[in-house]
């Protein structure tokens, strides 16, 4: 265990990120380190989230990430990781075929989750046990002399030794408060506002049981179409595609698409979308559930420049920026960001 003065540390932001520091930072300082981690939305996951069926607690659809590709170079680089994750059955190799899906790199490994993406996200979360602060959209980070303090939008307040920013760089830069003035200062501003995301929607189904979808294929991604880009069978990608559970559809909007219609509200969208559901799939039956998302930021299109996993904004205070913003959007380019960050705690 490291020895550290910094005894309380807020993560913002609950995805992949947030939950590998949290997990990083219990294992090197144990309990010597107070960790709490607040998120502007009511679950955790971010954008490997997965939505349960509001009739069957057992039916969930992913309607962020889908699966997860490790490229051999990084497959090998974070091996413990992958082996742990595998030994836990958090991750299992993909044994369906992903039409129209081609791998950029050769000997890629391609994983699900069996519970549904967000599960890899709580398996995280439960080992750095931290305390979670839901709906808290964090508006204020400022300097208190030797502390952050850090407010939300409807002013919850507290103060921290530390505080790592996890959410989607757009969303730093939209913050108030001192860290305004600490991007001016630190001449980083420029990089930051170079970042940029895909932005899509998705659309959830939820079938019974004993309903029948007569679909040939897992998941696909669609190219003939202007605004549907993948559908999957959510369950049977997973593996779950047995008699006692019913299925889950996903589909995602391309990015053209997204872009174009980002200020549709979710729920018009999702009617635009399944109409042109109905031209790719004209039998498939009515869902017994509905639900829509809209992924402001999706995938990071382009990363801050020199890809350094993390930013130290402030040093003490600490302040760190994190995220795949700051990689590259997958679950390893989110390892690769905590993993800088636990570079930065272990140096203090």
């Amino acid at each position: 265990m490291i020895k550290t003065m910094l005894e309380k540390v807020l993560i913002v932001g609950s995805g992949m990120t947030g939950a590998s520091v949290a997990a990083l930072l219990r294992q090197d300082f144990g309990k010597a380190m107070t960790i709490s981690m607040w998120d502007k939305s009511r679950g955790i996951g971010g954008r490997m989230s997965s939505s349960r069926s509001n009739n069957d607690n057992t039916n969930t659809v992913d309607l962020g990430a889908q699966y997860i590709s490790a490229t051999p170079d990084y497959h090998l680089k974070h091996s413990s990781y992958y082996e742990e994750l595998t030994k836990a059955q958090v991750l299992v190799k993909l044994k369906e075929d992903i039409v129209g899906h081609q791998d950029k790199e050769p000997g890629t490994t391609h994983y699900v989750t069996p519970e549904g993406c967000s599960s890899l996200v709580k398996y995280f979360v439960n080992k750095s046990e931290p305390t979670i602060g839901r709906e808290y959209l964090v508006k204020d980070v400022s300097i208190a002399t030797d502390k952050v303090n850090v407010t939300t939008d409807d002013n919850k307040c507290d103060i921290f030794d530390a505080v790592v920013l996890t959410m989607p760089v757009p969303q730093i830069l939209q913050l108030q408060g001192d860290i305004k003035s600490l991007i001016e200062t630190k001449g980083i501003k420029s990089n930051l506002e170079s970042v940029s995301y895909s932005s899509r929607f998705a659309v959830g189904l939820f079938y019974n049981p004993d309903v029948v979808l007569d679909i040939p294929w897992t998941a696909k991604y669609i190219t003939d179409n202007s605004c549907i880009r993948f559908i999957s069978v959510d369950n049977r990608k997973r593996g779950k595609d047995d008699k006692t559970r019913g299925h889950s559809l996903c589909i995602h909007t391309g990015a053209p698409w997204g872009i174009k219609n980002l200020e549709m509200d979710k729920d018009d969208a999702a009617v635009e979308i399944l109409k042109q559901l109905k031209i790719i799939l004209p039998d498939l039956p009515e869902p017994s559930e509905i639900k829509g998302h809209k992924w402001r930021y999706s995938q990071v299109h382009k990363g801050y420049t020199g890809s350094p996993g993390c930013i130290v904004l402030n040093e003490k205070p600490l302040i760190i920026l994190a995220g795949d913003g700051f990689t590259y959007s997958n679950f390893d380019g989110c390892l690769e960001s905590a993993l800088a960050v636990q570079n930065v705690f272990a140096k203090l």
